[in-house]
């Protein structure tokens, strides 16, 4: 009985230091296991050169997101990187798109920034007195934008963007846009549109009085012209005036860019005295008032110069050569001016001309 006792004594003794030894082994585990994972946190991903830009899928999961880190050789770690994900609760708050990932960051810092969606902003500036079709060339040409409208004509553009029946010439503010990889021409110009309504609203809204101009769409109009007109910002109160006072007269405006666009490629670069006098819709040397649409897309400054115009009597302007232009008040004065910066250059002879130049 007593070697019995003895016997069963030494195998409780043995089987309780078994089971210390395999706690222990297991909290040491465990405690290497929990420091592993708190240095994995703040530990630099490994990046091959400085910036690596990063493309997480439309509807990736954690799982997805952590073994293709792993892959890549940016992370060690996946199981790791998903408990972190899980303990800011990342999974269901991951936001599609281009990310930069940089040297420095930690994968903590990379998961807060895919649930913020601090996704990589392109850019694209729409210029001041471009035609539609240049503006929609420059918006389908650009390498992240999605062309979703190849082929369609600006009726049918219109059409797609809910405003059936509105010609597309100057519906488009001149700005730069940010956005994101995958945006489609559609939703850009959606954007473009509602930056031109919002803006053509805000001025119409502190307009001048007095003003021959019946509707924000007749504004419009008239600032692509003066828009065509002088790339010079300071010049364009006065060339909107000189146009508004000619309104206000019953004066034909006689604006070579409105004819230039009622040519559309016919056009050479050579505007001649024929094309002057041969009539369409948007020729203001034969026909009085404004041409039927805008002829470019102007922008915030030439919309704010038509509807608060500089005062004064000047009813005509020439180029003088240097981006600027000479302004005058009566045809006399003008035809002078005339032959001083542009008749016989280059062994040209230019008619004189009622209007501006």
């Amino acid at each position: 009985m007593s070697n019995e006792k003895h016997s069963g004594s030494g195998l409780r003794k043995l089987l309780l230091r078994s089971v210390l030894g395999l706690v222990l082994l297991i909290v040491a585990g465990a405690a290497i296991t929990l420091g592993m994972y708190q240095r994995f946190q703040t530990t630099d991903i490994r990046l091959a050169t400085g910036e690596l830009t990063y493309q997480l899928p439309e509807g990736a999961s954690l799982n997805r997101l952590a073994y293709d880190l792993q892959q890549r050789g940016i992370i060690e770690y996946p199981r790791f990187f998903i408990l972190l994900g899980r303990e800011l609760d990342a999974a269901r708050r991951l936001q599609a798109g281009e990310y930069v990932l940089v040297r420095g960051m930690t994968p903590r810092s990379l998961l807060e920034k895919m649930v913020a969606g601090r996704v990589i902003q392109h850019e694209l500036t729409l210029i001041e007195g471009e035609n539609f079709q240049e503006m929609l060339q420059r918006i389908q040409a650009h390498p992240v934008i999605e062309v979703t409208l190849s082929g369609l004509d600006g009726t049918a553009i219109m059409e797609r963007l809910g405003h059936p029946g509105q010609h597309p010439e100057g519906r488009f503010l001149p700005d730069t846009y940010f956005f994101t990889r995958g945006t489609t021409d559609q939703v850009f110009l959606q954007r473009a549109y509602a930056a031109m309504t919002a803006q053509l609203a805000s001025a119409w809204e502190k307009r001048a009085d007095g003003l021959p101009l019946e509707s924000p769409e007749q504004a419009l109009v008239l600032a692509s012209i003066v828009e065509k007109e002088t790339g010079q910002v300071e010049e364009r109160p006065q060339i909107a005036g000189v146009f508004v006072r000619r309104l206000q007269k019953g004066m034909k405006l006689q604006t070579d860019p409105t004819v230039i666009y009622g040519m559309g490629e016919k056009f050479d670069g050579n505007l001649r005295l024929r094309d002057l006098r041969k009539d369409t819709p948007y020729n203001t040397y034969t026909r009085h008032g404004l041409p039927p649409t805008p002829i470019a897309m102007p922008g915030s400054a030439a919309i704010h110069a038509v509807l608060n115009p500089a005062a004064g009597d000047s009813l005509y302007f020439v180029s003088m050569g240097d981006g600027r232009h000479y302004f005058s008040s009566n045809l006399k004065e003008h035809n002078l001016a005339v032959d001083k910066f542009q008749r016989g250059k280059q062994g040209i002879k230019l008619p004189a001309k009622e209007g501006p130049e």
